[in-house]
């Protein structure tokens, strides 16, 4: 992963960048959800997104379909299942909500800028035992303490 992110800032580019800014309005709206009704969301999650929620947190983060997976804990092998069925199973929902709220704070955290929200969740962090706030937040616990990060940069205190 730090390698792909290396290569992907070490590469010079003749044309300028455009800065994509994005808002997402709700919870789970990174992943194409139409409701933030916590009652809707948990009935949603007990069914089991379907596959099109992964891929939509794919298309809106930029962050590999791989990684993705690996992060909510779903091996390869398991995804391609997972496509083929085209749901995922209910705990695998959970973590993957989980991980676009992550993701959706840190693109409020940096305005709207998806590639630097992007940068901050792939980059190691002093104050994750140096580890990269994406990776951290595989477990629930790991995921409260990167909201507590972001909320600590937020708000200007020193982590």
């Amino acid at each position: 992963m730090n390698q792909t992110v290396a290569k992907a800032s070490s590469a010079q580019s003749v044309e300028p960048t455009t800065r994509r800014v994005v808002r997402f309005r709700r919870r789970g709206a990174s992943l194409g959800l139409g409701t933030s009704n916590i009652s809707d969301l948990m009935q949603q999650i007990e069914r089991g997104f379907s596959f099109a929620a992964l891929l939509s947190l794919e298309a809106n983060s930029g962050v590999s379909l791989t990684l993705l997976a690996s992060v909510i804990g779903i091996p390869e092998r398991t995804l391609a299942r997972r496509k083929a069925a085209g749901k995922l199973e209910p705990e695998e929902s959970e973590r993957l909500l989980r991980v676009s709220n992550l993701f959706e704070k840190c693109v409020e955290l940096f305005e709207g800028d998806v590639a630097a929200a992007v940068n901050w969740l792939t980059s190691p962090k002093k104050a994750l035992n140096h580890q990269p706030p994406l990776l951290y937040a595989r477990t629930e616990l790991g995921a409260r303490e990167v909201e507590d990060l972001i909320g600590r940069v937020e708000h200007g205190v020193f982590s």
